[in-house]
């Protein structure tokens, strides 16, 4: 597998970059082309971990290989779609997508399953014929999330506008989203139907925000729900064609991905940002610096203290948590998915209805039921898994799981944690696997490799403090934050990806638009929607 960037260590600086970003996630590599792309900019991205991609990288095992953080992306298959506009736009349409089928996500609970089909009116049809008697309950459900998702353009558009033109916009192109993003999921849930069920069917894809219903805002489930509602597709090769398509648009312009690339901090000078300082003492010199590595990270590693507009942002970590850590246990097969008849719906299995409670005793004692297994079939996704490993398939477990239960190994060395930490991963990891045996019964004595990993492995890969794989938790209070848009308080530093829009790579790759048309003072998704 061809790694994208180059060592540092072997990396010279030419100087007279016009960006530099810190981080390599699709919300750093999309904003870099997008600024070589739409203005010429010489981008040197910097990645701390030895591969690039963020949570869109990929890595190996012996005869397998895993993505780490795309299971699935909405719209891409839809050649018209906005979202395949801008991933043709950074990728110059080098990244293929290959379609999931008619279902994408089957939800599992107490051995009954209920599936997510293609297709609004497809999904509507089937839910009726899972619940006949609920039929107005889902009519009314999916009227609420047409009507949440309504004013998300005009509301994330306003944070790329000048700070002159949102004080009098702003509060008329919010409006309509805050409505809707200030009430949780179960309070929509609950307001549709009584039937516990059709609630936990409903909520079924909230491990892709990371939060339970009584905690999330509805309008981030229903932007998840509406995103996957046409049917999903995965990148053809694995999710590690993301970063491989996007860096020849970055260095066409001259621009550079560079690995094992670890920032100190932000270099200010004259009340702005000048560079960056390398963890070595190395000082590398722009006019504009762009953090990818999520608000947690740039206010207490990147920005010094005193520098301007970090208060703000500390502010905003005051009533907006970092989202969800979790577990994942990597399975390598010793057979392919047709051998197996495995199928590319990803499974939601959850103990029981009551999401909530069960996510709260877990939480409080490690030893309860397991509130949710997600399993995904990576290798029967990728037409192209074959090639690169015949006769093999791969599956992969993903649970929640506290930082706080992992906090004592944390100043500990990535594969030498020592006995206990090595007891508590052999324990989950023969807990997922017994779920993953009763749910897909013919993987039984075909699993040939498994590796589990924790949040502090987020924390070593990623550099994500606390393990988040979401950025900011996605309450309501995070909706409200203003602080949460690409320019800050600091002349010459932005933000981009999930903390600037929202979670996953969708998220990301919209939050990169928004840094681009901020910088560049135009609007840059309305210019690819016209191409």
């Amino acid at each position: 597998m061809k790694k994208t960037g180059e060592p540092y260590a072997n990396w010279k600086d030419d100087g007279d970059y016009d960006a530099i970003v810190i981080g390599s996630g699709i919300g750093g590599l999309a904003a870099a082309a997008l600024l070589a792309k739409h203005d010429g900019h010489k981008v040197l991205v910097l990645e701390q971990h030895t591969k690039a991609g963020g949570f869109t990288h990929a890595y190996s095992r012996k005869d397998w290989d895993w993505d780490v953080g795309v299971h699935y992306i909405g719209q891409v298959h839809h050649e018209g779609s906005m979202l395949r506009r801008l991933f043709d736009e950074v990728g110059d349409g080098t990244l293929e997508w290959e379609p999931m089928g008619e279902v994408y996500d089957t939800v599992v609970i107490g051995g009954q399953r209920w599936e997510y089909v293609t297709g609004r009116e497809a999904w509507r049809d089937r839910m009726h014929l899972y619940f006949p008697d609920e039929t107005q309950a889902i009519d009314r459900y999916l009227e609420q999330v047409r009507e949440a998702i309504g004013g998300a353009r005009t509301f994330f558009a306003e944070k790329a506008l000048p700070r002159a033109a949102a004080l009098v916009a702003g509060p008329w192109m919010r409006r309509r989203f805050l409505r809707h993003s200030e009430r949780t999921l179960g309070e929509v849930l609950d307001e549709v139907t009584e039937n516990p069920t059709l609630k936990a069917v409903l909520a079924a894809q909230f491990g892709d925000h990371g939060l339970p219903p009584s905690k999330a805002s509805f309008v981030i489930h229903a932007m998840i729900f509406n995103h996957y509602l046409g049917g999903a597709a995965y990148p053809v090769g694995g999710a590690s064609r993301i970063a491989a398509s996007i860096a020849p648009v970055i260095e066409a312009a001259g621009g550079k991905i560079v690995v094992c690339a670890e920032v100190a901090s932000v270099v200010v000078e004259a009340g702005r940002a000048a560079g960056v300082r390398m963890v070595d003492g190395r000082e590398i010199r722009a006019p504009l610096v762009i953090s990818d590595v999520g608000v947690p990270n740039t206010v207490f590693h990147l920005m010094p203290e005193g520098t301007p507009g970090r208060g703000a942002l500390r502010a905003t970590m005051q009533s907006t948590a970092r989202s969800a850590s979790h577990i994942c246990l990597y399975v390598g097969l010793d057979a392919t998915d047709e051998e197996l008849g495995l199928g590319r719906s990803n499974l939601w299995v959850y103990h029981s209805t009551d999401q909530d409670g069960d996510f709260a005793r877990y939480l409080a004692d490690p030893e309860a039921p397991l509130p949710l297994a997600y399993i995904s079939f990576p290798s029967a996704k990728d037409p192209d898994f074959a090639n690169r490993h015949p006769g093999k398939a791969t599956v992969e477990v993903v649970g929640i799981a506290p930082y706080e239960r992992f906090q004592q190994w944390e100043d500990t060395k990535w594969m030498k944690r020592g006995e206990d930490y090595e007891a508590v991963k052999d324990q989950l990891s023969r807990r997922f696997i017994e779920v993953l045996e009763r749910e897909v019964p013919q993987i039984a004595g075909k699993i040939a490799y498994s590796e589990l990993s924790t949040p502090l492995s987020t924390r070593h890969f990623g550099n994500y403090d606390k393990g988040e794989i979401y950025g900011l938790e996605h309450t309501p209070a995070r909706f409200r934050e203003r602080a949460l848009r690409p320019k800050t308080g600091l002349k010459g530093f932005y933000l981009t990806g999930q903390d600037v829009c929202t979670a996953g790579v969708a998220g990301a790759l919209f939050g990169a638009v928004l840094a681009a048309s901020s910088i560049l003072g135009r609007n840059l998704l309305g210019e690819i929607s016209r191409k």
